[in-house]
This record gives C-alpha cells, structure tokens and sequence, in this order.
C-alpha cells in the first residue's frame, strides 16, 4: 500500500509537468501579440519563439532519455524540471526578442528531459494491468491543458500580462520539483555501465534540426535543401548507429520487434493529420463563417473536450481489451473526422461540424493513451527511456510534417497573400487538398495500427 500510494503521488508530480508544457504552448498563441508589441518582434522572429523550442526538445530528447538509462532516470527528469522552470522564470524577465527565443530554447532542453524519461517512471511505477488507466489519466492532463490554455491564457495576458504566464510556470514547476523529489526514489539505470553515443546523438540532433526546420520554412527553396541535408543525415545516422556497439538508439527496435515499429509509425500519422486540421478549421470558422476569435475558440473546445472524456475511458477499456484494437478504432474515427472535411463548404451545417469535432475528439483519445500503452509494453524496461522518445519525436515530426502540409496547399492555390474573406474560395480548395492528403495518410495509419494484431497471409 505504501508504494502504491507513492506511485499515486509520483502520477500526481508528473502530471503538473505534463500539464505545465502543453499548456504554455497553447497559451503562448493568444499572448504573442503581446509579446510582439512589448518586445518590438515582427513576425518572423515571433516565430521563433515558437520553433526555437519545438526544435530543441526534439532534438535532445533522445539525448536525454539515454543520459536517464545511464545517470538515473529521476536525476534528468528532475533536472529537467529545473531547466524548464528556470527557463520560464528567465522568458518572463526577458529584455529582448533575442534573449526570449534564448530562454525558450532552455525551456526546451528542459522539456526534452522531462519527456525522456517521465513516461518511462510511470510505467516502471505501475503493473502492466493498471498502465493504460494511468496512461489515460496522464494523456486528459495533457488535453486539459491544451483546451484550458487559450482560455486561461487569454485572462492572464489580458489583465496581468504574457510575463505572467511564465512566471506562474516556474512556480508550479518549482512545486514539481519538490513533490518529485519527496515521492520518486529510485534512479533506474538501466545502461549505468556503458558509453555515451556522442557522434550518433550529433548526427541524430542534425537530422532532425534540418528536417523539422526545413518542413516550417515550406515551400522556399531553402526548405528543400535543408529535407535534403536532413535526410542524408538521417541516412548517415542509421549506417552508423548499425555499427555502434552501444548505439543512442538500438534499430533493432524497428527491424525486429514488430508491434513497436507498427505503432510508432501509427502515432507519427496520426499526429500528422490532427495538428493542421485544428489550425485550418480556426481560419475557416473565422475567415468563412465569420465568428471572432473567442467564438472559434469555444467552438473548438468540442474536440479537446471530447479528448479527456475518451482519453479516460479508453484507458479503462484497455485494462480488458487489447488497447492495440482501441486504438485502431481511434484511428477509423480521426479518418471519418478527415473525410468529413473533405466536404466542407461555407453553409455546411453547425451540427456537421459539431460532429466532426467530436470524431476527431473521440478519435484522439481512443488512439493516444492506448497507442503509447502497446509500444511501452512492446519493449524491455531497458528500453522504456528509449521508446519515451521515439514516441516524443514521432509527435512532433508529425505535427511538424501536418502543418507543412497545409501550409504547402495553401501556397499553392493563394501564393503569398494573405487569408482573408476576399478569398475565402482558394482558401477552402486548399483546404480541401490538405484533407484529401490527409485522407490517404489515414488509411495508412488505420493498416499501421491494425497490423499489430492481425497479419495478412500472402
């Protein structure tokens, strides 16, 4: 009893973390025009208030998870709470655009160390049996905070200023750090005796640097160069990795355990087609139906809270069902989301829409929670570091990829001008495009996903 309330009080810690992270992110996007008038940042380098973190986090987060296995998971988990809040507390004191996208990088080192090795403690705490209920309980935390983001970001920007959302950050994670060092007592090195892969985390770092950074800058012809760079180091990476004896990231994983390489590739597209269609359907309820940004704000709450609501029962269902069937299922209802955007005009229905939103809600939280359960149960706790982190990357490689997506069929059919009512009717055929893209990414998803439980005789 004693450890299973420790483990509960662990869950607890973890969860303001997880809380913590998503919800800047999302609070930050309603406090960037604050930002932008009190620092003098024009749009370009706003920007990278934005990228400068999500670049960092995932390029050291499989750096992180491995340093975990080596010095002790609990050791960079909380060190990465201290970075993180530390970072927060500098980002609201900054004087300056630079120092701000300076202090979110840090934010990001810290995130990357709290993603590596966070989800690894919680299914080390708990029984295989009770995973998917504590996987679902962390992943709602997750969602709330998306969905309460913009709101409550909104008052604290308006009324106490976009410091303010920094600075409340850096004391809840200065509360982390004291529950975490009060109720995690166990390091867990899994690797304590070998070597750091510094040349392979190098390489590694690059090829997601050029990756991500060039799939932002779509479609310039600096974004094609930079894939380029970003998948001949890729390449390099794998070469080598094959030949390390102590490799940041074991490919076995992928070639020989088939269950991982199925959901990891499941997650990556799944995220791929949920990111762009929330930020395209905020243009469309606001450039073609007319509401304001508060209004597309509440009506796009639908789908988060939809999430936490499934997050949790899916969590439940996978105690008594195989969650790599729950999951699929999550994945046939994000498809249905997808294609019923396929069909978007400016009159269609407010119950249609209602209802897409609530697929795509109903469909995340089957699959997440789920998805992560099956590929943490895929692998030895040796590896449960490691899996954190393909699972963290393939997140933000597929939002990444999403949003490049969109923003490419938006060029294609307004160039260079900007979204406005004026020409709404190119906006919806990029939409359309986008969605039509996506469609087909899901089918592949759904056979991702369902291949880990069934295999098709030739």
């Amino acid at each position: 009893m004693h450890n299973e309330k420790k483990a509960i009080a662990a869950l607890i810690a973890i969860s303001i973390t997880s809380f913590l992270v998503p919800f800047v992110g999302s609070s930050l996007n309603l406090a960037l025009p604050h930002i932008a008038r009190d620092l003098g940042m024009n749009a370009v380098t706003l920007s990278l208030v934005v990228s400068a973190y999500l670049l960092v986090c995932a390029m050291f987060q499989m750096s992180a998870a491995r340093i975990g296995d080596l010095l002790g998971r609990r050791k960079i988990y909380i060190l990465g709470i201290a970075l993180f809040s530390v970072g927060s507390l500098l980002c609201g004191i900054a004087w300056s655009p630079a120092s701000l996208i300076i202090f979110r990088a840090l934010t990001g080192i810290g995130s990357a160390m709290m993603f590596g090795t966070a989800m690894a403690i919680l299914v080390t705490l708990f029984p295989t049996q009770k995973r998917g209920l504590i996987l679902g309980i962390n992943s709602a935390v997750v969602y709330f905070a998306l969905a309460s983001g913009p709101f409550l970001g909104g008052i604290l920007a308006h009324n106490f200023g976009w410091r303010s959302i920094f600075f409340i950050c850096f004391v809840a994670g200065f509360i982390a750090i004291l529950t975490s060092l009060a109720v995690i007592d166990e390091e867990w090195r899994e690797a304590q005796n070998e070597p750091f892969d510094v040349k392979g985390s190098l390489v590694y770092a690059f090829s997601l640097f050029a990756m991500i950074y060039g799939l932002s800058l779509m479609p310039n012809l600096e974004s094609w160069l930079l894939l380029l760079c970003g998948v001949i180091a890729a390449v390099a990476f794998v070469i080598y990795e094959k030949r390390c004896c102590y490799p940041i990231l074991d490919l076995n994983l992928f070639s020989g355990n088939r269950t991982f390489r199925f959901s990891t590739i499941a997650a990556m597209i799944n995220y791929l087609t949920i990111a762009a269609p929330t930020f395209l359907l905020s243009l469309y309820l606001q450039i073609v139906r007319g509401l304001d940004a508060q209004q597309a704000g509440f009506f796009l709450m639908l789908q988060p809270i939809a999430q936490i609501i499934f997050t949790l029962l899916a969590g439940r269902w996978s105690e008594r069902i195989d969650p790599s069937r729950i999951a699929t299922g999550g994945m046939i209802f994000v498809s249905l989301a997808i294609l019923g955007l396929c069909f978007l005009t400016p009159t269609t229905a407010w119950t249609q829409l209602i209802g897409i939103l609530i697929f795509f809600g109903v469909g995340f939280g089957m699959f997440a929670s789920p998805n992560t359960n099956v590929i943490m149960n895929s692998v030895d706790k040796k590896y449960y570091g490691m899996a954190s982190a393909v699972t963290g990357t393939a997140r933000l490689i597929g939002q990444a990829s999403s949003i490049a997506i969109a923003t490419l069929a938006i060029h294609i059919y307004l160039g260079v001008a900007e979204v406005s009512a004026s020409n709404q009717e190119a906006f919806m055929k990029s939409l359309h495009l986008t969605c039509v893209i996506f469609s087909g990414f899901c089918l592949f998803g759904i056979y991702a996903s369902a291949a880990r439980f069934y295999k098709w005789q030739p």
